[in-house]
């Protein structure tokens, strides 16, 4: 099976306007778009194995720098939905990354391109959508937070 996929790339429009979060971004990125283009004919499992485990293990790191600014910022109380929603999707993320790992490990065939297509599309639509709406919210927060400061 040939998955169709277009391989990640950082550009400003992946901004969010929080420096921490997209130096994180970025970097994920460009762990993506080193294993695209290691994989592109390299079919070796290990490789796999080895870069979906460093993959996840830079995206929970990630994924807590996210959820430590949602508690700070109090995203749960305020829009309990939408921060629900955002965890949900680290969870799922973590979840789909374990099963390929523990696929590999067993022996499994897990295809190259179906991995890649995953990683690249949910980076893809989680940094320019939930992320997004977080970004804004914390914006927000921020600076009700400097102007009660300064007063």
């Amino acid at each position: 099976m040939n998955v169709e996929f277009e391989p990640i790339t950082w550009s400003e429009d992946m901004a969010t306007g929080m420096p921490e979060i997209d130096k994180q971004h970025h970097y994920l990125v460009e762990m993506l778009s080193e294993a695209n283009a290691k994989l592109v004919d390299d079919h070796d499992e290990s490789l796999l194995a080895q870069i979906a485990k460093d993959l996840l293990g830079y995206a929970l790191l990630h994924f807590e720098t996210e959820e430590n600014l949602m508690k700070r910022y109090r995203y749960g109380v305020e829009c309990p939905e939408e921060a629900r929603a955002h965890i949900a999707q680290h969870r799922s993320f973590s979840r789909q990354v374990v099963a390929v790992c523990d696929a590999l490990r067993e022996g499994r065939h897990v295809s190259h391109q179906e991995v890649l297509a995953f990683l690249n599309n949910w980076l893809r639509d989680h940094v320019l959508g939930i992320d997004r709406r977080l970004a804004a919210f914390v914006a927000k927060a921020a600076a009700a937070e400097r102007d009660a400061a300064g007063r």
